[in-house]
């Protein structure tokens, strides 16, 4: 396996392109749980990550029907991501204070339930893109949370 770096410009590039609009190549699956992770997967897949193509627990989407939990679960996107040793994205949990342009960001009430990009930071303030609430470039201080992380997801493996 080869470890190589994420194409973060490239990540930004595509959630700005598709923030507010849909690419017909993926489902959107607004109106079954919601959108938000499998934009970010998507994000990330533009930057270059290899899909990990393992049955039920890998990272990857062919179709509706032929897809990772790990592609649209906020839950099963963060296992994956870190704890991925094989093909794939991997990253890790870090502090929201040092967020940086290309980190994942999770959000919950309670338990986690949306995810969003960090496309810019402005006055140390992350603005993000996201889908479900679609979002382009807004401040992270219009969602409302009790809880969050950041992620760390800039590495891959092929």
């Amino acid at each position: 396996m080869t470890e190589y770096a994420l194409n973060i410009s490239a990540e930004i590039a595509y959630a700005r392109k598709w923030a507010l609009s849909r690419n017909p190549a993926y489902y959107n699956f607004d109106s079954i749980g919601g959108d938000c992770t499998n934009f970010i997967s998507q994000c990330l897949f533009a930057g270059g990550a290899a899909m990990n193509f393992t049955r039920d627990t890998g990272w990857y989407y062919n179709s509706l029907h032929d897809r990772a939990a790990a592609w649209t679960s906020v839950q099963y996107f963060y296992r994956f991501m870190v704890n991925n040793k094989r093909i794939g994205p991997f990253g890790e949990e870090v502090d929201i204070r040092h967020a940086r342009i290309g980190d994942v960001l999770q959000l919950g009430v309670g338990t986690f339930h949306h995810t969003v990009l960090v496309t810019a930071m402005r006055g140390g303030i992350p603005y993000v893109c996201a889908h479900t609430a679609d979002a382009l470039d807004v401040p992270l201080t219009v969602y409302q949370f009790d809880r969050i992380r950041c992620l760390r997801i800039d590495r891959a493996r092929r």
